[in-house]
C-alpha cells in the first residue's frame, strides 16, 4: 500500500548519524528520530555507496501506469472492503494481494466465484451497498439486525435487489428519504420519474447495463452519477438517436443535476466544475437541452365545423432569466496565513490578547494561542532543516508531503468522528505503517513544522494526529485549534473540545509543554475558552490521559516511561534507544515528552 511503501522507504534510508551537530533545545529527540527515520542517514549512507563502489543497473519490469480515475475508484473499493470487514489496510488505490483476498473472500459471501477480480457488477453492489449502509435509518438496521451476517447482511440485500431476487429479511427497494438501491436521494428521484415516463419497474430499470453509471467528474473524490435513458426501453425520453443524460455532479450541498440529449453516451463525453457539468467539444453529435417529446394534437375531424378564432392577448414579453452559479461555487479553503491576519488584526483593536482573568472572546483567546503555537513550529521547522545536511528545504517538504498522503484518509475523518475512535484508528494505522512508533513521532515532529511554514493544514494534522497517538498527547491540542477555526478542516467547535481535554490533562500530569513553556496559566485558558465556547461554564471533570506520565528526570539524565499507552505500548523502545546511544545519536523522543540521553 502507498502508506506502507513510504513508511518502508524512510526506515530503509536511515542508518547513520552527524555526532558533531549542534542539538536544539527541546528538539534533540525530533533530530534523533529523524535521523533513524532517513534523512541525514540517506545522505550519509548514500555517499559511502559512491565511494565504495560504481553504481549497478538492473533492468525492472515497469508495471502498467494506473489512470488517476482507476486508482479513484479502487480507493472507493477497497474503502467498502474494510467498512464490511475485509481489511485491506489504508486504501490507497493500489489493487494487490491484500486487496485481492479481500476480494474473494466478499465474492465467497454473495455466491460470487473468488477470483479476486472484482466484474462491474460486483463492483457496483459492493460500493452502493457501502453508500446504503452510510445511509442507514430504519430498514438498514432491521436487516442488520435480523441477518447472520449483521453488517454484511446489507451486501447480501444489496445483491439481491439488483439482480431481481428475493431474500427473507430483506428490506424494500426504497431507502429512507425517496431513494433507491442506496443511491443519493437527488439520483433516486430520477430514477422513479424516468421509471414512471417510461412505464417500468424502478428496480428494473436499476438492473439494466449503462442506465446507471458511477463516476468523478468534477473530480473532487466523490461519486458522480450518469443516467442514461436510451435504455429505459421508452422513446419518451428521446428526440431521434439522441435520448437524455442526466449528470448529477457532487457538491458541498448535495448534488446538482445537468440534462443533456446526446447518443451513445459515455462519461468521457461530459466534463464539470464542481456541480455544472458541459458536453466537450466533439464529445457528442447532438447536444440541446433535455426536453420530455412533445405529444400531438388531436386531429380535426372534417365534418366539425371550423372554429371561429378568438383574438388573444399579446403574450407578455419574455424576460431574461437571471444567472444562478452559487449553486456551482465552493466556499475557499480558510488558509492559516488569513486565519492569523484575522486574528491578530482584532488583538490590535482589543489592545491586548485575552488572558484567564479577563477573557472577553473565547474564540479570539483560542484563536491567539493557535496562532502563537503553530508561530513556533514554524520557527523549530526552520531550525531542524537548517541542520539536515544535504537535504534543501524543499526536498524535506516534498518528503513531509508524502507522509501526510499517506494519512489522508485518517485526517478526512477528523471532523465526523469522536476522538476516542480517531486515537483507536490512527493506532491501527501505526501498525501497519512498517516504522517504529519513535521514527515516526520524530517525523511527526518535523512535518509539523513543514506544514505550517507551507500552510498546509493537512500536513499539519496528519503530524499531530500520529504524534497523539503515538503518545505525545500534548499535540491533542493542534487538533482542537483547527476544529475551532476551521482552517484546513471542518469547523467543529464541540469536537475540538475533546481534543482540548487531552492535551491540557497531558500538561497537567507532566507531560513536557511543547510551545511557550513560560506561559503556564496556557492550559487553563484554553480549557475556560473552549468550555465558554460551548455554552458550558462549570469546570469538566479531569479525564484520565492514556499515556504514562514520565517520572522526574534527575539533572543530565531523563527516565523512558515504559508504561503501555493506549495508542501504543512502548515494546522495544528501549532496546531501539539503546542502539541510537551505541551509535552516538542524539535523544530520542520517549511517550509522555520524556528522553532518552547517552
Amino acid at each position: 500500500m502507498k502508506g506502507r511503501r513510504l513508511i518502508a522507504g524512510l526506515v530503509a534510508l536511515g542508518v547513520g548519524v552527524n555526532t558533531g551537530a549542534p542539538a536544539l533545545a527541546n528538539s534533540g529527540d525530533v533530530l534523533g528520530g529523524l535521523i533513524v527515520g532517513g534523512i541525514l542517514g540517506a545522505a550519509i549512507a548514500n555517499d559511502q555507496n559512491h565511494r565504495r563502489a560504481a553504481p549497478v543497473h538492473r533492468a525492472t519490469p515497469q508495471k502498467p501506469a494506473v489512470s488517476s480515475a482507476q486508482r479513484e475508484q479502487n480507493r472507493e473499493v477497497q474503502t467498502a472492503l474494510n467498512y464490511f470487514g475485509y481489511p485491506v489496510g489504508t486504501p490507497d488505490g493500489s489493487i494487490g494481494p491484500k486487496s485481492r483476498a479481500a476480494i474473494s473472500q466478499y465474492q465467497a459471501l454473495l455466491g460470487f466465484p473468488a477470483t479476486g477480480q472484482l466484474a462491474e457488477m460486483e463492483r457496483q453492489i459492493l460500493v452502493t451497498g457501502y453508500n446504503r449502509a452510510m445511509i442507514g435509518g430504519p430498514q438498514v438496521q432491521q436487516i442488520i439486525a435480523t441477518s447472520p451476517q449483521g453488517i454484511r447482511g446489507v451486501l447480501l440485500a444489496q445483491r439481491d435487489q439488483t439482480l431481481g431476487t428475493a431474500t427473507a429479511g430483506a428490506a424494500p427497494a426504497a431507502m429512507p428519504g425517496g431513494s433507491i438501491g442506496g443511491l443519493p436521494p437527488e439520483v433516486s428521484s430520477a430514477v422513479y420519474e424516468i421509471a414512471r415516463n417510461a412505464n417500468v419497474d424502478p428496480m428494473l430499470l436499476l438492473q439494466r447495463a449503462g442506465f446507471v453509471t458511477m463516476t468523478d467528474l468534477n473530480n473532487d473524490g466523490r461519486t458522480d452519477y450518469m443516467l442514461d435513458t436510451s435504455v429505459s426501453g421508452s422513446g419518451f425520453w428521446c428526440n431521434g438517436p439522441a435520448c437524455t443524460v442526466q449528470i448529477f455532479a457532487s457538491t458541498p450541498q448535495g448534488y446538482q443535476r445537468n440534462d443533456f440529449q446526446v447518443a451513445g453516451a459515455t462519461p468521457a463525453m461530459f466534463s464539470c466544475t464542481h456541480g455544472a457539468c458541459e458536453v466537450k467539444p466533439g464529445g457528442a453529435p447532438s447536444t440541446m437541452a433535455a426536453q420530455p417529446m412533445p405529444v400531438a394534437p388531436a386531429p380535426v375531424l372534417p365534418s366539425l365545423p371550423a372554429p371561429v378564432p378568438v383574438a388573444q392577448p399579446a403574450a407578455p414579453a419574455p424576460t431574461l432569466a437571471m444567472p444562478n452559479f452559487a449553486a456551482a461555487m465552493t466556499p475557499p479553503k480558510l488558509t492559516l496565513a488569513s486565519y492569523c491576519n484575522a486574528v491578530s488584526a482584532k488583538a490590535g483593536a482589543n489592545g491586548a490578547p485575552q488572558t484567564v482573568a479577563a477573557m472577553s472572546d473565547p474564540a479570539q483567546a483560542l484563536g491567539e494561542q493557535f496562532c502563537a503555537v503553530s508561530a513556533a513550529a514554524k520557527a523549530d521547522g526552520a531550525a531542524l532543516a537548517a541542520q539536515i545536511p544535504g537535504f534543501t528545504p524543499e526536498q524535506i517538504a516534498a518528503q513531509c508531503k508524502g507522509f501526510a498522503a499517506a494519512l489522508k484518509d485518517q485526517v478526512d475523518k477528523i471532523a465526523a468522528t469522536p476522538r476516542d475512535d480517531m486515537v483507536a484508528g490512527v493506532q491501527g494505522w501505526l501498525k501497519t505503517a512498517g516504522m517504529p512508533e519513535a521514527q515516526l513521532a520524530a517525523t511527526s515532529k518535523v512535518c509539523l513544522g513543514v506544514g505550517y511554514q507551507t500552510d498546509d493544514a493537512e500536513m499539519a494534522l496528519a503530524s499531530a494526529l500520529v504524534l497523539t497517538g503515538t503518545g505525545n498527547m500534548v499535540y491533542a491540542e493542534m487538533i482542537g485549534h483547527h476544529l475551532v477555526s476551521g482552517v484546513g478542516i471542518e469547523a467543529r467547535p464541540d469536537r475540538a473540545l475533546e481534543w482540548y481535554d487531552v492535551g491540557v490533562n497531558a500538561l497537567s500530569v507532566g507531560q513536557t509543554p511543547v510551545f511557550l513553556p513560560e506561559q503556564g496559566d496556557r492550559g487553563a485558558l484554553i480549557k475556560k475558552a473552549a468550555m465558554a465556547l460551548n455554552g458550558r461554564a462549570e469546570a469538566l471533570p479531569m479525564l484520565p490521559v492514556p499515556v504514562g506520565a514520565p517520572a522526574p528526570a534527575a539533572s543530565g539524565t531523563a527516565t523512558v516511561s515504559t508504561k503501555s499507552a493506549s495508542v501504543g505500548g512502548l515494546a522495544g523502545f528501549a532496546g531501539a534507544a539503546a542502539s541510537l546511544v551505541s551509535t552516538g545519536a542524539a535523544m530520542l523522543p520517549a511517550k509522555g515528552g520524556a528522553t532518552a540521553a547517552p
